[in-house]
């Protein structure tokens, strides 16, 4: 094991490891050295986007030739360890206990959905050969998702569909806020305006999950003029977009960042529950681009946050109690969330709550829960300890 790696080994066979390594060949040496003895069948990678993508996939082929390797770029990872800037996070699944298939979908931005809900299908009735017994509380699927492709809504639908109650979570791959390049790897080969839905049975138990810390103020604005296609709101209430959000928040338009928006997020409400829509950057023309699709005509409400430890901390703690135990939890982070934190210098808080419920996962452009697609949110699967009785045990 590298001298900057960290692993640990958790009562359903899956190991999970970390490294922030400066070059893609060492960071994939450094998680290999630490899995060794590990016959793994999936691996679930997440990996900093100033990784060259080409030899981080071929040094994987090299140092995994039996496992099937997934992953995508991150805007910041996480671990039991604490917050990594950079590096690589890896998931490895053992082979006992765990039943997996994947897919690939592919030219997101144009999603044929009939065709994308008819692979889903076939990769579910894939997962139901040799399914023993009633496993409905024992599946779950991840989505990785290309967090540049403005398409989540509609690829999450069409797999959520799909799905026929398989529960779903999942992050759109991110670059750091550079907003330049976002990397999928699936199958050997490196994929950019795509998706990979991976579907897994356990014998252990699982619950997914999503928390948010904001709650709706009396603020609202109606989107009156937007490019729904680019995700763009140039008008609020009928005046510039950046214009009016910054005088509801009290700040000068020409200070906007992304701490703002993380600060004072917007959310819409659906089905009587408020769903966050970030901002992810103000644009030279005084528009507002977001991270999730916003239509002309739709009410945001500006938001404020709630303390981010305290609600983290709460859904956490029911999880544990629910699986009877928490033995591992892949969550998926918005990168606003992180950046809000930060500010709030309480990173070190959630840091302490991920190091006590082994938590490990990346930070997202998004986040997916069901059949919706977030911002702002921490979701994820959550794996309890449970010793299964063993006639139960999966092959």
């Amino acid at each position: 094991m590298g001298q900057g790696t960290q692993m640990r080994a958790h009562l359903c066979g899956i190991r999970t490891a970390w490294t922030e390594a400066g070059r893609a060949s060492e960071a994939v040496a450094e998680i290999a050295d630490s899995f060794a003895g590990a016959d793994p069948v999936q691996i679930v990678a997440f990996f900093s986007p100033d990784y060259d993508p080409d030899e981080l996939n071929r040094t994987f082929r090299e140092r995994f030739p039996s496992a099937a390797v997934t992953g995508c770029t991150m805007s910041g990872g996480f671990s039991p360890a604490g917050g990594l800037d950079r590096g690589l996070v890896a998931i490895a699944f053992p082979r006992r206990g765990f039943r997996i298939v994947s897919t690939l979908l592919d030219a997101i931005d144009h999603l044929d959905v009939e065709r994308t809900a008819g692979a889903v299908r076939a990769l579910r009735r894939t997962l139901e050969v040799g399914s023993t017994g009633d496993t409905t509380d024992h599946r779950f699927a991840l989505s990785l998702i290309d967090g540049l492709a403005n398409a989540e809504e509609t690829v999450v639908s069409a797999i959520g569909w799909a799905l026929d109650g398989i529960p779903l979570v999942g992050g759109s791959a991110g670059d750091d806020l550079t907003f330049r390049d976002t990397v999928l790897l699936h199958d050997g080969s490196i994929h950019r305006n795509a998706a990979v839905v991976i579907l897994v049975e356990t014998e252990f138990p699982v619950q997914i999950f999503k928390s948010d810390n904001f709650e709706p103020t009396g603020t609202k604005f109606v989107v009156t003029a937007s490019d729904d296609e680019k995700r763009i709101v140039h008008e609020l209430n009928a005046e510039p977009a950046a214009r009016e959000y910054a005088m509801a928040v009290g700040l000068d338009p020409e200070t906007l960042s992304p701490m703002s928006f993380a600060a004072y997020p917007l959310a819409v409400k659906i089905g009587g529950e408020y769903f966050c829509r970030s901002i992810r950057r103000m644009n030279a023309d005084g528009s507002l681009s977001f991270f999730c699709a916003i239509d002309e005509g739709v009410v945001l409400t500006l938001a404020q946050p709630r303390d981010i430890v305290a609600a983290t901390r709460a859904e956490l703690s029911r999880l544990d109690e629910a699986l009877g135990g928490i033995d591992l939890v892949i969550g998926f982070e918005c990168i606003l969330r992180r950046l809000d934190a930060e500010s709030r210098q309480v990173r070190h808080g959630i840091a302490d709550l991920y190091r006590l419920y082994n938590v490990v996962g990346f930070e997202t452009y998004g986040e997916q829960y069901r059949s919706m697609h977030l911002n702002q949110t921490f979701t994820g699967i959550a794996i309890g300890r449970s010793a299964p009785e063993p006639a139960a045990r999966l092959p």
